[in-house]
């Protein structure tokens, strides 16, 4: 399938639950002022997507990826509630996190551990944002718990035959804002952050992310290592991102840096 075809198709889905469900206010219209009513009408809209996910493009026999985020844990929570009312039979949830392992597991959805050989039908994730037009995303902004990997988040959602992201509308925009989560090697790491910093000179600041206590640019006398074993660095740019596939093969050309929360791979979008 052409690119431009996969993109049409993306965009298609993004679309589809807001037309089927047009008395669902979209976040944007929400009154500032308001914030309990607002928090109550995201998470309405949230679920919503989140079931029309598990609606939509999950059915028996498949293998599930089962994303990290507080929109992923309702379509979780959802889908096990399918499972046992019968709707839904012979699913496997392969999760990205320990968070989603145990959201998962109160569930009763029955799990297996993921493999580079996995063979994973679809799969579903909150996303930090998505850019406009590319459908570019970035995932790892949330704070870590221990033994979560945003390699092996990221390895899952890749795997997958179809991807889905659940994001509000706030979420899907042009000119992109906010962080880029870097993984860097712990040996010789403040070399790799100034020459990240150089490649972003004017436009972004680098912070290695703590585990505890306030984040700065060494992270203070505890950062945060993943289980693999790596730092976290947090590229916060200070202006719009104008190309996030650009800044993703710049940041892969860098000496040291292992991954990053880009995801380019064109996903359907659930949206609210």
């Amino acid at each position: 399938m052409m690119l431009d075809e996969r993109r049409g198709m993306a965009s298609a889905a993004f679309l589809q639950f807001f037309h089927q469900n047009p008395h669902f206010p979209v976040t944007r219209r929400i009154m500032v002022g308001n914030s309990a009513r607002a928090s109550l009408l995201e998470r309405t809209v949230l679920f919503e997507a989140a079931k029309h996910t598990v609606d939509t493009y999950i059915k028996s026999g498949m293998v599930v990826g089962l994303g990290a985020g507080h929109a992923s844990d309702m379509a979780i929570k959802y889908l096990g509630r399918q499972i046992r009312e019968g709707a839904l039979e012979n699913i496997v949830g392969i999760p990205t996190s320990v968070s989603s392992a145990s959201e998962a597991a109160m569930a009763g959805i029955p799990l297996d551990h993921y493999q580079e050989s996995s063979q994973i039908d679809v799969a579903f994730n909150d996303a930090d944002i998505i850019e406009e037009g590319t459908l570019c995303a970035v995932i790892g902004r949330r704070k870590l718990q221990g033994e979560e990997s945003i390699i092996q988040e990221k390895a899952i959602l890749q795997a997958a035959d179809h991807l889905i992201f659940i994001v509000t509308e706030k979420q899907y925009k042009d000119g992109l804002e906010g962080s880029v989560p870097v993984l860097v090697q712990s040996l010789n790491w403040m070399e790799t952050a100034e020459e990240i910093d150089d490649l972003f000179l004017g436009d972004a600041e680098v912070w290695r992310r703590p585990s505890i206590g306030y984040a700065g640019p060494t992270g203070g006398d505890f950062p945060l290592v993943t289980r693999e074993g790596h730092y976290v660095l947090d590229v916060i740019f200070t202006s719009p991102i104008t190309n996030l596939a650009e800044v993703a093969g710049n940041l892969d050309q860098i000496n040291g840096v292992v991954d990053h929360g880009v995801i380019s791979k064109i996903p359907l979008v659930s949206f609210p």
